[in-house]
């Protein structure tokens, strides 16, 4: 059985998610992915105004779970202190023995791999699995394979490289993008209905009173959202993503596995 274990801190869950994690399913031809949000996550900070753990929760389960092979596991939420990997991959290994995993990461984890807790028992129990945005992360290529080199080299087997060409979005991207309200094409339907129904990251939220911290969240979201530039740029990415999605793209192999 071939498991891919897909974690994050999913603040919020968007398509770019959703669209990754299938291309990876059908090109790796996994039976099943489990998507795993993180309780704290070890490697960065939650940005302010983010939603709690049980509410990243709900709102991955409302992503995800009414696709089929997918599941929504709250493992690391019911365990204390950080969200580590390797502590994620022992639990699996033993409620999975027969299966092999297949650990799906975006460029940036994929590329501090070896900064992780105990990257050895991680690359010793699942395969790596690193899937790139295709346009975001093209200036990235060779590094993305000189890495997939070192951590062959290392630990004895050669990461996937998938190109993910579905959708070009990031979480830090949508929370502004949500707080003016013209997050709708990037976000899965039932997710957007509960960040309205909720108030989550700002929605709804009056700027009279706010905090000097928010006042200068919201400032940086202005800029990012509103500068013609931008949003010149925005609207050819929602074009090219309309048309990507059109031809129901796959996950596409750019290094041997």
């Amino acid at each position: 059985m071939k498991i891919g274990v897909y974690g994050g801190s999913f603040n919020p869950p968007h398509l770019g998610h959703v669209r990754a994690a299938q291309a990876c399913k059908r090109a790796l031809g996994l039976d099943c992915v489990l998507v795993i949000p993180a309780s704290i996550p070890p490697h960065k900070q939650m940005a302010s105004g983010s939603a709690t753990a049980m509410e990243r929760l709900k709102l991955t389960q409302l992503a995800f779970s009414q696709l089929p092979g997918f599941e929504v596991l709250d493992m690391e939420l019911r365990r204390e202190g950080k969200s580590y990997t390797v502590d994620t991959i022992r639990a699996l290994k033993e409620q999975y023995r027969q299966g092999e995993m297949y650990l799906m990461m975006g460029t940036d984890m994929f590329l501090s791999f070896q900064d992780w807790y105990c990257p050895e028992e991680i690359a010793k129990n699942a395969r790596l699995v690193c899937f790139s945005r295709y346009d975001a992360d093209a200036k990235n290529r060779e590094s993305l394979l000189k890495q997939a080199d070192t951590l062959e080299a290392q630990f004895g087997e050669r990461p996937v490289l998938l190109e993910n060409d579905c959708f070009d979005i990031s979480s830090t991207e949508a929370r502004r993008l949500l707080r003016f309200k013209i997050a709708a094409p990037y976000l899965p339907e039932a997710v957007l209905r509960e960040i309205e129904a909720e108030g989550l990251y700002g929605v709804g939220e009056n700027d009279k009173g706010l905090s000097f911290e928010r006042l200068k969240d919201v400032s940086l979201a202005l800029l990012a959202c509103r500068m013609p530039s931008v949003c010149a740029k925005r609207r050819g990415k929602w074009r090219k993503n309309m048309e990507r999605m059109k031809r129901l793209p796959h996950g596409r192999a750019f290094c041997t596995m």
